[in-house]
């Protein structure tokens, strides 16, 4: 018995056919199907039911592909241990972001990239709650998340910036020749926000439950910038990070208070540590990059 006709007899399992196996797998269909016979012959009994159009495994196959699934996995950590004594990273990582981020985030990735060229990277945009939920799960290995409160059991952050947020208006609005307005003059107002599941949004909601009163949302969008181009048509007063107003071209910022709001953005992983070397070197590429300590469990 060899590991290759393992992982051809497995490989055949996942395709459902010889001919998808052999392409999967590099190799001549011919040589694929000769390994399969030679085990089958070995062990005396029929792996494949080749009679469907799909090729399914046979009861003794299903019984046998258990165990060669775990001998082709241990084969390949095998080989990732030595590559990573050897200083070559393998494997994949999954990145998730919120819209508004503000940190160079394709720097830190391309820099990643660079030094560890065999890791796969994934990116994905998403809001705070479901990339913390994506951390927790194992879904995602690191996550830029904006946050209003603690994070969650199971995920450990480090806090990347802390910013206060204001209200944003256009030139012809009533707000856009003072300096600052508490949070009540909004009640009011049509207001124009992130979504629900954004740091920004929780911190504005919390803020006005605490008042006793819910803010009147006309316009939701993920994008800050999208936010800030409505509130500059006069479609209504933007809550945004303080630092995106001086972006927009006609877009006067006022200062929120009583209370002033904030938010942070963080980075933000598993409690304990990364899962596989590829993430745990990406979390402390991740760190060095924006400037932090070094990671913690």
């Amino acid at each position: 018995m060899e590991l290759r006709q393992l992982r051809y007899l497995v490989a055949i399992a996942d395709e459902g056919g010889f001919t998808r196996a052999a392409e999967r797998l590099h190799v001549a269909q011919p040589g694929v199907s000769a390994q399969i016979k030679r085990l089958e012959a070995e062990l005396g009994h029929a792996l494949l039911d080749r009679g469907a159009r799909t090729v399914r495994p046979t009861e003794v196959g299903a019984a046998v592909l258990v165990h060669a699934r775990a001998a082709v996995a241990a084969a390949e950590a095998v080989g990732r241990t030595v590559d990573e004594f050897a200083g070559l990273l393998r494997g994949r990582v999954a990145v998730g972001t919120v819209t508004s981020f503000s940190a160079d985030v394709p720097g830190v990735l391309a820099a990643f990239h660079e030094r560890h060229p065999a890791v796969e990277i994934t990116l994905g945009e998403e809001d705070s709650a479901s990339l913390l939920d994506g951390v927790r799960a194992g879904r995602l290995d690191l996550a830029l998340v904006s946050l209003a409160s603690a994070p969650p059991p199971g995920v450990a952050v480090e806090v990347v910036t802390d910013e206060g947020f204001v209200a944003a208006v256009g030139a012809a609005d009533p707000f856009a020749g003072r300096d600052e307005v508490a949070l009540v003059a909004l009640r009011e107002r049509d207001l124009i926000c992130l979504p629900r599941g954004t740091g920004l949004r929780a911190v504005l909601d919390a803020a006005c439950a605490d008042a006793g009163w819910r803010p009147r949302i006309a316009f939701e969008a993920s994008d800050p910038f999208m936010l800030a181009r409505l509130a500059v048509r006069g479609l209504g007063v933007a809550i945004l990070p303080e630092s995106v107003p001086a972006q927009v071209e006609g877009l006067h910022a006022v200062a929120l208070t009583r209370p002033r709001l904030r938010g942070q953005l963080a980075l933000a992983w598993r409690a304990g540590g990364p899962s596989s070397p590829a993430a745990q070197a990406l979390v402390t590429a991740a760190r060095e990059a924006l400037a932090l300590s070094p990671a913690r469990g």
